[in-house]
């Protein structure tokens, strides 16, 4: 399927789910060492256990030794809102679906798109945010838009990540390498083993930011709704962020979120 009509099949689905939020400044209340589950998330008071990949700044990220981001702040606020406790566990990305439909975590926040094969696995509240997957190449590369793709480009992206599947879907398996994390195949970029890395807008920026001659191009790749992931054993907790998040969007809590880290203006 082509990718923009693709996007837009994601758009309506999100649509179609729920609501969702929250959010806690510097990690309050959280931490990623336990192994404890999501077994008493269920009641008011409880810990509220959010998987995430703290490799995606400005959405999670790790500075200080505390936990930062939109996705951080916005699920401290959810906390907040139904009274829980909220812990953060660093994971792989990839992991992530696997341990909310399992119970292990309640909810996942990473970046994460809405997809179909996602759908099948774990709901998804309403969307919170818009993310652009960009592409990053070095200057003076032959690659200048998104046309200049093709099978034979070298590209890179972070494993399990919609970049890893809209580039796979539209040049094939052999011309996509999957890296753990976003880091990784923008290292790969630096030392020439790949032509270009596909990835979100804003870490795309943080990364070009960090490495000279790194180059972020005008044309988007593809452009996506962010939402929650939940079990769908957890219908309550679906029915909780989502009323919860409707208030925090209501109140202008979300948009400031999102204002502090990416600022309009600039």
């Amino acid at each position: 399927m082509n990718r923009f009509k693709r996007i837009l099949a994601f758009g309506l689905a999100v649509a179609l789910t729920g609501t969702l939020a929250v959010g806690c400044s510097g990690g309050s209340g959280a931490s990623s060492g336990s192994n404890d589950t999501a077994q008493d998330s269920g009641a008011a008071g409880g810990k509220l256990v959010m998987a995430t990949n703290a490799t995606f700044p400005p959405y999670e990220y790790v500075e200080g030794g505390e936990y930062e981001g939109i996705d951080v702040e916005i699920a401290g606020k959810l906390a907040e809102k139904l009274g829980r406790e909220l812990e953060i566990q660093d994971v792989e990305f990839d992991s992530i679906i696997g341990g909310v439909q399992s119970g292990k975590y309640d909810m996942g926040m990473a970046g994460m798109t809405v997809t179909e094969e996602r759908k099948q696995s774990v709901n998804f509240s309403d969307t919170y945010a818009t993310g652009i997957q960009s592409i990053i190449v070095p200057e003076g590369s032959a690659i200048a838009t998104v046309d200049d793709l093709s099978s034979d480009t070298r590209i890179g992206v972070q494993q399990g990540t919609t970049g890893d599947i809209y580039a796979t879907d539209d040049y094939g398996e052999d011309a996509v390498t999957a890296y753990k994390n976003g880091a990784d195949a923008v290292q790969a970029l630096v030392t020439g083993k790949i032509d270009c890395v596909i990835i979100d807008n804003e870490p795309a920026k943080s990364f070009a930011a960090a490495n000279d001659g790194l180059v972020i191009l005008d044309t988007s790749y593809a452009e996506e709704d962010y939402a929650i992931c939940i079990s769908k054993d957890n219908e309550e907790l679906l029915t909780q962020i989502n009323d919860a998040l409707s208030e925090l969007k209501s109140d202008g809590t979300i948009d400031s979120i999102i204002e502090k880290y990416i600022p309009s203006e600039g």
